[in-house]
């Protein structure tokens, strides 16, 4: 299928061919038939892409500081990748689409096959969105009157937050896309609704429209313009649907309101307040959250938990069909605001000269014959396969930043490589010459020439995945977890023993280099380990700490210690024991102590913080034994005291990623990646979820 994307790297705005997404539980797949082009919002991403590295930096201080940090932490050739593979992912841009339900997601109530719908899907050909961002489009609505769903209900939420009463006078700055659709709606609330904007043509739309506007370069300040239209009173409220970086416009708001007056941000503008403006009148201000409540929450979004009616009456979906009744009812009259309908394959049109654009709305059109494809070939060559084909599952960071470059140089051939929404996997396909990109990992699963499954998909996911390979006798690589939860590692046992294949988890950090020369070191002696991993805080409605999507951290991360003492001890796990940070340590299971006790008698301690500073060592490894200490620091570093013949290890950032996947690529030849012995992959996976299980019961957890 087409998809119009955006590089952030080379600025190029693009259609580029991806395979289809496969409908998901709880979401319906939709082919397009019209999109509308955000023309404000899609600008600033062509510009910002556009930008130099250095403009780019100067748009996002917050990010340069990470970057610092970074730099700090691991040194300035690894952060410099970093940024440099961020850049390289385009983003699809677009979130105004119109189609018809071709597919129905496990779970999805209210929609069938053939219903027309509006979505703030982006501009593709076909599009897979959540239930609860999807809503029906009444009959006497036509496709191009309903691509203004999204958009209408951007300027809707801004309309709820305002509150306005019959009669009131509210001042919309900023007659753009938004900016005139939210007039228009004020204007059918009652409203006494003055506008102004710096292009006339956008103007006299809105004087079309009832509403009184005017253009403050025509001899008409603002705030002098808007006392003078309400006897000095000034405006019950003020709406900004404006993109400026100016503090003006906030000012001008302020001095333009009546006392206890009220201001919502919708647009984006400078936000260098006044005390004083808002001090002396006692103002109000607000920013409204796109399209309404639900926005951003995984909750209502992706899992399809609505809010509560009695509660919450307006939702984004609520605020969808909001809209669309509007339209319906002729009290929205949006057709006269489309500037330009495009085809898909004229998109440059609207994109090529978007910067000087003077268009109100422009609309693109697709072809309704397009027929799904959910793979696609990348590349050219024709694909001859050897022993060790290999199948990628997952395009993620960890695919694209560690698995793949890790894969240069090691003759591994790889066939296909999956992704859910076809962006990410078609764009890793092109860069590391992977033969197919698709959306459908069963097509990796029933192709005979494929031996190798590697799946860095999202955790919940593992599990499923791992037991449908091995059950079609493939050798699996699955990154951390194996499993999120004892009744499935048993799963996974049962489908183990009876598969040709073999397991192996990405427990990387046994093959760094600091690790081998600290294991060649120590031996197999009784020993005390405490490692510490400085993770950083992840924000609590990050997927990772769902426990039914992420395991939270020690489960999805933390297990890498848990192998590394299993591996330098030479033993495996004993017990487990638990203490959490807080009044609630449920809650807060990234700020953890874990102990560990050896069946050999070795003791280990796992700190898995998330509270210290980014410009420290993310992970530190102190190993005693024999009066030797072996002191490893962020795989960079390892220093010895009192070990004869050996003072210091010093290498890059190496973390074990490149040896580990260039045994797996030799030992697939074999017939065999099973480089970590699967009982020891099963007991690190027990002994992660036994500290999950001692933290709740305050006690030592036995880990059989």
């Amino acid at each position: 299928m087409k998809q119009i994307l955006q590089s952030f790297k080379t600025g190029n705005t693009e259609l580029a061919t991806i395979p289809c997404p496969k409908v998901k539980s709880g979401q319906v797949l939709i082919q397009t038939t019209r999109t509308l082009v955000s023309l404000g919002t899609e600008r600033m991403l062509v510009e910002f892409g556009k930008a130099s590295l250095i403009q780019k930096a100067r748009q996002q201080p917050d990010k340069v500081k990470l970057v610092l940090d970074k730099i700090k932490a691991e040194g300035l050739l690894p952060t410099l990748e970093t940024v440099f593979n961020k850049l390289e992912q385009p983003l699809p841009l677009g979130y105004c689409n119109v189609g018809r339900v071709i597919g129905v997601g496990e779970g999805v109530s209210g929609f069938k096959i053939g219903d027309r719908v509006a979505s703030n899907g982006p501009h593709g050909e076909f599009v897979c969105i959540p239930q609860n961002l999807v809503a029906h489009i009444p009959d006497n609505v036509t496709d191009e009157e309903a691509s203004f769903t999204v958009v209408g209900a951007i300027g809707l939420q801004g309309i709820r937050l305002i509150k306005p009463t019959i009669g009131e006078t509210i001042v919309v700055v900023g007659l753009g896309l938004i900016g005139l659709l939210t007039a228009e709606m004020l204007v059918a609330n009652g409203c006494k609704v003055i506008g102004y904007d710096l292009d006339d043509t956008k103007v006299e739309i809105a004087k079309s429209k009832g509403i009184d506007a005017f253009n403050p370069l025509k001899g008409n300040g603002p705030v002098k313009y808007v006392l003078g239209n309400t006897n000095n009173i000034g405006a019950d409220g003020v709406i900004i649907t404006a993109s400026a970086k100016t503090n003006e416009i906030i000012s001008q708001a302020a001095n333009m309101s009546r006392q206890r007056g009220r201001i919502i941000l919708v647009g984006v503008i400078g936000l260098n307040i006044s005390r004083a403006d808002f001090y002396e009148k006692e103002l109000s201000f607000q920013v409204s959250c796109s399209y309404g409540p639900g926005r951003y929450d995984d909750d209502y979004e992706q899992k399809g938990i609505d809010y509560p009616l009695p509660y919450v009456r307006w939702t984004e979906k609520r605020n969808f069909e909001t809209v669309l009744r509007l339209i319906a009812t002729k009290k929205l009259m949006v057709r006269e605001l489309i500037s330009e309908v495009v085809p898909l394959e004229e998109y440059n049109k609207i994109y090529g000269d978007i910067g000087q654009s003077k268009s109100i709305a422009s609309i693109i059109k697709y072809n309704e014959n397009s027929i799904p494809e959910h793979s696609i070939r990348v590349k050219k060559e024709e694909f001859q396969p050897n022993k060790g084909v290999i199948g990628l599952i997952g395009a993620g960071n960890f695919t694209k930043m560690k698995l793949l470059p890790s894969l240069e140089g090691t003759q591994a051939q790889i066939k296909y490589i999956v992704s859910s929404g076809g962006i990410n996997g078609t764009t890793l396909a092109k860069k590391h010459n992977i033969a197919q990109s698709t959306t459908d990992y069963d097509l990796v699963l029933d192709d005979d020439e494929v031996n190798l499954v590697m799946i860095t998909t999202r955790h919940n996911l593992h599990a499923d995945m791992v037991i449908k390979a091995l059950n079609k006798d493939k050798h699996v690589f699955v990154e951390k977890p194996l499993a999120l939860n004892a009744q499935e590692l048993q799963r996974i046992d049962e489908a183990y023993f009876k598969s040709k294949g073999t397991l192996m988890i990405g427990f990387n950090r046994r093959f760094s280099p600091h690790t081998q020369k600290i294991k060649s070191i120590i031996g197999h002696t009784p020993m005390n380990i405490v490692a510490t991993m400085n993770a950083g805080a992840i924000p609590p409605n990050v997927w990772i700490h769902d426990m039914k999507v992420g395991g939270g951290r020690i489960i999805g991360e933390a297990c890498h210690y848990f192998d590394l003492i299993v591996y330098l001890t030479g033993s495996r796990i004993k017990a487990v024991s638990m203490n959490a940070m807080g009044e609630n340590p449920e809650e807060n299971t990234d700020n953890a102590s874990i102990l560990l006790k050896m069946e050999n008698g070795s003791i280990g301690v796992v700190n898995y913080f998330a509270n210290g500073s980014k410009s420290y060592s993310k992970e530190r490894l102190e190993v005693f034994s024999q009066e030797k200490t072996l002191i490893m620091d962020n795989f960079i570093k390892t220093s010895g005291y009192g070990t004869k013949g050996f003072s210091k290890l010093k290498t890059k950032l190496d973390k074990g990623h490149k040896a580990q996947f260039r045994k797996i690529v030799e030992s697939l030849k074999t017939g065999n990646i099973e480089l970590i012995p699967y009982e020891e992959l099963v007991n690190v996976s027990k002994a992660s979820f036994a500290a999950i299980e001692s933290l709740k019961l305050s006690q030592w957890i036995s880990v059989s």
